[in-house]
């Protein structure tokens, strides 16, 4: 029976372009994961969005001398060309600046208020005397209280990922003009999260076998002690808080953008011309949901997140429908992926833009890379020579090799076609079922959100049909026993079939092109395409994605003899003719970073 599978992304602030941690953070786990439930048949809907509102595109946006609207709208154009080069497949990546999230926020929003989730209360913030405004927290830098880093932000401290208060931070400063702020009252709305600490409790309390244990336990640890938090701040660029004498202020940026993977399904039904399918992943029991995102972010997924379903059960629910809206089932947050030992850094442009190295290197050879070192327990990191070494030693040398030689053989020494095979001796059925038993491995493995490990798994069969190769020797068979060389031959591409699905996942690119040379018509998932929908006052531009023709595809070969086979060209590209090339690669990378970094035109993705 087909699952509902809910695929939630978390936004990237549309501030800067897209970097390898943001890949190896959240964009390619997650889409890994879609790929395989679509091709197992499983109902999937992948959402997510640029991250619109908030101090990070002011701060920007004052930095470049423009609007916060124009900078955001200049990012989310570069994100949507930048995901759909990486082949990141959402169904919907829209933005939460759209009508549709303001209205439904702000739903939300009068709800909460009005079951007595929200209160009043005047809070103490910093001020800027010198530019006469409320600073918001990352205006705001400081010594961190908790480890003395000297620029915490007031939010929170990269160094040792504390969440701060703007006021506890030691020495604080404006980070727009240096001054020093004073404390001045304001009044705003508080969430109160101590009143959902026995369902949170419960919540986290069982059935969370499947959590990784980081997750679980900071999570568990958070949940005794929360405390009201506020959701409005003095602000002018965000979703308008719906009460009489507060239009001067915004709802808080971490408030609302998660309620975006609730309002992006809304619009993808309302997009799809089918404005109640939402509601088959959101109020359906065996719907299941999993929360993709990096390490930071894990307690608005795992308790704010949570919280506010809670609080809002029921509201846009089928009349009559008291089924509860659906909380995370899973939320497999990533570690941090560092850059050649060091910690990325935007200030000091210690970072791998995604743009630019788009502009050099094939897609599928980054998704690898980042895939067989995902941060899915510890910190790991991006190194050059690991990336040359594992494109040329392990897509080049064991898959690509493995493919490019047996088609091109198979083409020259069968008729251009699969070729029929006699009986197939022990090590025939033995290395196509082992090919075939993978699917049950791999796939339990992705359902797990064990990627690293099921791609591991997957390249260990590649191994194998490797050595199966070099002990069957079909290029010295074909003199001597032309029929034992065809049965060879029939069964290691029936293996390369399997390995093409079972690699997909992670390398859709050059899966879709394998599945044509061996002679397949269509497409073995679907298109990503942007598109642009109206909306009253502007046009908006959204990812979306085309998923109908993956369905039921995570199955053994059925690869029938006599199948023509299409002229093959290598699947993956070498990275330097010799080893001083290979160096010379490696060394003009690392050499980029710490640079300035100019952005590429994104016509060139």
């Amino acid at each position: 029976m087909p699952e509902y599978i809910h695929v939630s992304v978390a936004w990237p602030y549309a501030n800067g372009d897209l970097h390898v941690g943001h890949m190896a953070g959240a964009y390619i786990p997650a889409d890994i994961f879609a790929r395989y439930h679509r091709l197992k048949g499983n109902h999937v809907l992948m959402v997510s969005g640029s991250d619109s509102h908030g101090t990070p595109i002011l701060i920007e946006a004052d930095k470049r001398g423009m609007t916060a609207r124009a900078l955001f709208e200049h990012y989310h154009m570069r994100f949507l060309h930048t995901l759909k080069a990486c082949g990141i497949s959402y169904d919907l990546f829209t933005h939460t600046d759209t009508e549709n999230h303001h209205r439904i926020a702000q739903d939300i929003f009068r709800t909460l208020h009005e079951r007595g989730y929200l209160y009043r209360q005047t809070q103490r913030q910093l001020y800027s005397e010198t530019e006469k405004r409320f600073l918001p927290d990352r205006f705001v830098e400081g010594t961190c209280p908790k480890c003395g880093y000297p620029n915490a932000r007031g939010d929170q401290c990269d160094s040792c990922g504390s969440l701060l208060d703007a006021l506890e931070l030691i020495n604080p400063r404006s980070k727009t003009d240096g001054s020093t702020p004073v404390v001045r009252e304001t009044e705003h709305f508080f969430f109160n999260l101590a009143a959902f600490i026995p369902q949170l409790t419960a919540y986290l309390a069982e059935g969370k076998e499947h959590w990784r244990p980081n997750v679980l336990t900071l999570s568990r640890n958070k949940v005794a002690d929360l405390v009201g938090r506020p959701i409005t701040r003095d602000i002018d660029w965000g979703i308008p808080v719906p009460v009489e004498g507060y239009e001067s202020k915004c709802m808080y940026v971490w408030f609302e953008a998660v309620m975006g993977y609730f309002t992006a399904s809304i619009e993808w039904a309302h997009n799809t011309s089918q404005p109640e399918a939402w509601r088959k992943w959101w109020y359906n029991p065996s719907a299941k949901s999993f929360y993709f995102m990096g390490k930071d972010n894990i307690e608005f997924h795992t308790i704010i997140w949570p919280a506010e379903l809670l609080g809002i059960n029921g509201l846009y629910a089928a009349e009559g429908d008291s089924t509860p809206i659906n909380l995370p089932y899973d939320v497999p947050a990533n570690e941090f992926m560092n850059i050649e030992g060091q910690k990325f850094s935007k200030s000091r442009n210690w970072a791998v833009w995604m743009p630019d190295i788009l502009t050099r290197y094939d897609p599928d050879a980054i998704r690898y890379a980042i895939a067989a070192t995902m941060p899915e327990s510890k910190d790991t990191d991006w190194s050059w020579a690991d990336f040359v070494a594992r494109n040329n030693n392990e897509l080049v040398a064991a898959w690509g090799n493995l493919v490019h030689r047996m088609l091109s053989f198979a083409r020259k020494h069968f008729e251009n076609a699969v070729p029929q095979p006699s009986a197939l001796t022990e090590d025939d059925q033995a290395i196509l079922a082992l090919s075939e038993s993978a699917f049950e491995r791999v796939g339990e493995l992705i359902e797990a959100v064990k990627l690293r490990a099921a791609l591991s798994e997957a390249m260990a069969v590649v191994r194998e049909a490797n050595a199966y190769l070099d002990r069957r020797a079909p290029w010295k068979q074909v003199k001597e026993d032309r029929q034992d060389a065809a049965t060879a031959v029939y069964t290691v591409l029936r293996v390369i079939d399997n390995l093409k699905i079972l690699l997909a996942p992670f390398l859709p690119f050059s899966a879709q092109r394998l599945h044509e040379y061996l002679g397949y018509d269509g497409q073995l998932f679907g298109t990503l395409s942007i598109r642009e929908y109206a909306e009253s006052e502007r046009m908006h531009a959204a990812l979306v994605y085309d998923s109908t023709q993956a369905i039921g595809r995570w199955q053994p070969s059925q690869l029938p003899a006599g199948q023509p086979l299409r002229e093959p060209a290598p699947l993956f590209r070498k990275l330097g003719a010799t080893p001083a090339e290979e160096t010379a690669i490696i060394e003009a990378e690392r050499a980029r970073l710490g640079q300035p970094y100019e952005e590429v035109p994104i016509e060139s993705l």
